[in-house]
Order: C-alpha cells, then sequence, then structure tokens
C-alpha cells in the first residue's frame, strides 16, 4: 500500500535580535565624577546588558509558544490522487501555492486501482484530516463511496455532473471551459461566424451539446450537431456536417476523437477551407485556428482557494463546480493566413500561445 508523505508547508519563523550592547562611551560628566562614577557606570552597563540578556530570552520565549500555537491550529489535509503523472502534480503545485497557510499536506497515489483507492479513503476517514483534495476521477469516486463526514473537493476531472460526484460533503472545481465563455470567446476572434457544427456521441455527450445548443441560440449562433455512435460513422458524418457550417467545434468525446479521427478531423476541415476550434493547446498546435483551455496549475489554485474558503467556514459547500476564472487561449496563425483570417491588433493580449 501507498504510504503517505507528509509535506510540512508551516511558514519558517525566524526571530533576530538585535546585536550585542556595545559599551557605553564616556560622557563629558564622567570627568567630574571621578573613579565613583566609573564604578557606577560600570554598574549601569552590566545592568543593561543583563536586561538585554533577559529581553532576547522573552523575545525567544513568545516566539517559541508562537511557534507551537501555530503547528497545534495547522490544518491536515489529504490529497488522494488516481495516479501519478505530471498533469496531477502540476495541478497539486497549485493547490499548495493558495491553499490554507500552516496546512500538513499528506498524498496518496491510488497509481490507477480504484480498490486501492477506496482502502486509502478508509484509512483518510479514520485520520484527522480537515478536509480531501480528490485529483482525477477514481480518486473522487473512492473518497464519494467511502468518507462522508469530511469535505472533499475535487479537481481534474472532465464533466463532473456525468459521474455523479454530487453530495452533501462534496465540491470541486470545472477542468474544461464553459460552454457559454467558449461562444462568447469565438464571437470576440470571429465577429461574423454564424454557423456552428459539432460530432458527438449521444452516449456520452448528449447532455453537454443539449447545453451548448440553448447557450449557442442565446448567443446568436446556429449550432448543429450530428450524432456518431462509433469510430466508424465519423468520416461520413464530417463529410455531411462542412458542407452546411461555418465552424466546427470539437467537444470533449472519446467516441469521435480518437488517435487515428484527430488528423484525420483537421485536414478535412481545413481542405473545406472550415476553421477548427479546440479544447486543447495541443488542437492548435496541430492545426486548429483556435482552442479555449484550462491550465492545470490555474486548476489547482482555484481548488486551493476553494479549499480555503471551505476550511475558513465561509457558507456551505457550492452545488456545483466552481469554473476557473484565468483561461488559457492558444491560436495558430499559420492555419489564420491559410484561412484567410486576421485579427485585430487588439485581441493580441487575450491570446496566452501562438503558433
Amino acid at each position: 500500500m501507498a504510504g503517505g508523505k507528509k509535506q510540512e508547508l508551516i511558514a519558517n519563523r525566524s526571530w533576530r535580535i538585535a546585536r550585542t550592547l556595545s559599551a557605553i562611551s564616556h560622557t563629558p560628566y564622567a570627568l567630574f565624577f571621578g573613579r565613583a562614577t566609573n564604578h557606577a557606570a560600570r554598574f549601569t552597563n552590566a545592568a543593561r546588558s543583563l536586561g538585554a540578556w533577559a529581553v532576547m530570552g522573552l523575545v525567544w520565549l513568545l516566539g517559541l509558544c508562537t511557534l507551537c500555537v501555530n503547528e497545534s491550529m495547522a490544518m491536515d489535509i489529504a490529497i488522494l490522487q488516481s495516479s501519478d503523472i505530471p498533469a496531477y502534480q502540476e495541478a497539486i503545485a497549485g493547490l499548495k501555492a493558495t491553499g490554507p497557510i500552516g496546512a500538513i499536506y499528506t498524498e496518496y497515489d491510488l497509481q490507477g486501482d480504484l480498490e486501492l483507492g477506496k482502502r486509502l479513503a478508509r484509512k483518510l476517514r479514520a485520520s484527522n484530516a480537515s478536509l480531501v483534495v480528490a485529483v482525477g476521477l477514481k480518486a473522487a469516486l473512492a473518497a464519494k463511496v467511502e468518507i462522508v463526514d469530511v469535505p472533499i473537493v475535487y479537481m481534474m476531472i472532465l464533466d463532473p455532473l456525468k459521474h455523479q460526484l454530487t453530495a452533501a460533503n462534496m465540491t470541486g472545481t470545472l477542468l474544461e471551459v464553459p460552454v457559454d465563455r467558449q461562444l462568447k470567446i469565438m464571437r470576440t476572434f470571429l465577429p461574423t461566424l454564424q454557423r456552428l457544427g459539432t460530432l458527438y456521441d449521444p452516449a456520452k455527450t448528449s447532455s453537454r451539446v443539449k447545453e451548448a445548443l440553448l447557450q449557442a441560440t442565446i448567443s446568436g449562433f446556429q449550432l448543429k450537431g450530428l450524432p456518431v455512435e462509433s469510430e466508424k460513422e465519423v468520416p461520413q458524418q464530417l463529410r455531411t456536417l462542412l458542407s452546411d457550417v461555418e465552424a466546427l467545434w470539437l467537444m470533449p468525446d472519446s467516441t469521435v476523437l480518437t488517435n487515428e479521427s484527430i488528423q484525420f478531423i483537421l485536414e478535412s476541415a481545413l481542405a473545406r477551407q472550415v476553421p477548427v476550434i479546440g479544447f486543447s493547446p495541443e488542437f492548435t498546435r496541430l492545426g486548429a485556428l483556435l482552442s479555449m483551455s484550462v491550465n492545470y496549475f490555474e486548476v489547482g489554485r482555484e481548488t486551493g482557494l476553494l479549499a480555503k474558503r471551505i476550511l475558513d467556514g465561509e457558507g456551505l459547500l457550492p452545488l456545483n463546480p466552481v469554473p476557473i476564472e484565468r483561461l488559457k487561449i492558444t491560436v495558430n496563425l499559420k492555419t489564420a493566413r491559410f484561412l484567410g483570417i486576421t485579427f485585430p491588433k487588439e485581441l493580441t493580449s487575450l491570446i496566452d500561445e501562438t503558433y
């Protein structure tokens, strides 16, 4: 069983004492008092030195007491991660950057094993953890089943509501960009765009597409979604869709987007002069015109702020996952030139990365 690795983040405290008092210089008045005055001066110096040491000791004692109080008040936060991958580690770093000051973090790795996750979650239930952070889907599922009386905050999960990650003691942050914000960014970069198209598997992303259809109408777009029930249906449905839309909107769907289909989709769209709008910088790098995504470190930062609010007792746990405020926008300038699209200079400040 994976052991916990305790990382104490208590802020270092050091207290620096003023330099040792230097000998007091004789004043002109000492000339009038002779040796008696010198003895008195030496006695006074000794008394002052003794007082200085007493102050130093008191400062040290107060500092030690303060440190002990803060250590006793430090909160234990358990981090339960589905596996040890760079994306999760980046999010955890963001979490620690904004989480409660003085928190003590202990990390547990499921190693991709849900049953191991449940055993670890039972261990956490019996611990002194004030809050559990579940990183990834398996960690969140294990925590939901086994932990009912400690707050759970999840992160790095696509479509958490689809997986029914709802409980009285559970909340978290979104990994994807909310649909309405995506549409707003599309309107900013492509102001004349009207007809959008997307492919989706009804068994996996029907709820997302329904929301997109509603938000598209509100935002003044016409969204056409064509269903695909297997990867084999993608080429035919894609050809049908590209003949009737002005831009192709990619959504997270493992039936539509596979290692084999992604390049085919991008190349087919460009051949029809149809820009592709993605949800990852990798799509932009491969040829999509524009992508909107969240940075994993920012996901962690937002989760850390949420954890801090919960432990500070600021209201009830949010029923819906909290969206990430800071987004990452990437643009492929080569694709833009190929499609004859130019962006105004004022949009440059909104772009985080170009290809």
